[in-house]
């Protein structure tokens, strides 16, 4: 289990719309103790980054929704190359189906695009700690 690190925690982004990934890696940056050293439009390009490069990121923050490979179907590729990479889980889909599968697939935590920022910097801080972290907004969905 990874719990502390030194220099800047290192997060990659995956998401195909490029404005919502240029904004999450400004709010990001500003919180100054992240770096983030990587970003792709979908899971595919997201793998062929990890494996292309030595970015050696703490966390990879996926979407669901993304063509090629998604965020689902991503997350076991990466648990599995990299077993102490965190996985957050950051998407519009409130459905206790995308959650239950985001835990079945391995992911350290499930965010809603919803959720505020700091509700975001929450989340990574509790995943770097070694706990899951799920959005509390996710309570009003039955069974959570």
């Amino acid at each position: 289990m990874m719990t502390m690190t030194e220099g800047p925690y290192r997060v990659v982004l995956a998401d195909d719309h490029a404005m919502f990934r240029r904004d999450l890696k400004s709010v990001l940056v500003k919180k100054g103790d992240l770096d983030v050293v990587g970003e792709a439009g979908d899971g595919l390009e997201l793998l062929a980054l990890l494996a292309s490069a030595k970015l050696a990121p703490h966390m990879a923050i996926l979407d669901i929704s993304m063509p090629n490979l998604g965020g689902l179907e991503a997350t076991p590729k990466i648990k599995s190359a990299y077993p102490d990479m965190k996985v957050l889980i950051l998407s519009m889909h409130k459905e206790k189906e995308y959650v239950r599968k985001a835990i079945s697939v391995g992911a350290d935590g499930y965010l809603l695009k919803q959720d505020s920022s700091d509700e975001l910097f929450t989340a990574i801080e509790k995943i770097r700690q070694g706990s899951f972290y799920f959005s509390p907004l996710l309570c009003d969905v039955d069974g959570f």
